[in-house]
């Protein structure tokens, strides 16, 4: 399983360094064709990664509900995020993938509750809510690659 995290480590290292070279105004911009925009692509990330992993599991996650309703699947951005919106979710990008490493390796994750997803992928335990997050994680990644060169 190591792979696993060390592929979303890469991820969101590239997710961090999309952050920190756009503007505050280019992160929430919504360029013409698209429904969303860069920084909405990351929360949501860590939106589907807490539910995917931690809620399916039964488990408590480390963000609040208001931020996944925010940024779950079929959102879209009701308005700009702050600077201080943009670094909790800085910082989100590395502690709920450490949190996630530290609990699968300690065996925090027992139980699932078997989820088809919206590509009718079933994910039916944590492994493969992790590599099916690592898929989902890319996904956004390369939308957010052409996000960034309208911005």
């Amino acid at each position: 399983m190591s792979s696993v995290f060390d592929v979303q480590k890469t991820i969101r290292e590239i997710l961090l360094k999309i952050l920190d070279s756009h503007s505050l105004e280019q992160l929430n911009k919504v360029p013409d064709g698209f429904s969303n925009n860069i920084i909405w692509n990351i929360g949501h990330c860590i939106s589907s990664q807490q539910v995917l992993v931690y809620k399916l599991s039964g488990l408590p996650t480390m963000v609040s509900e208001d931020f996944i309703n925010k940024y779950r699947k079929g959102t879209k951005p009701e308005g700009d995020v702050s600077q201080a919106e943009v670094d909790e979710i800085r910082t989100l990008l590395s502690t709920t993938l450490e949190k996630t490493k530290n609990d699968f390796e300690s065996g925090l994750f027992v139980d699932y509750h078997e989820y088809t997803t919206s590509i009718g992928f079933t994910l039916r335990h944590v492994q493969g809510a992790l590599d099916f997050n690592n898929y989902h994680e890319g996904l956004h990644t390369g939308v957010i690659m052409a996000l960034r060169k309208l911005v």
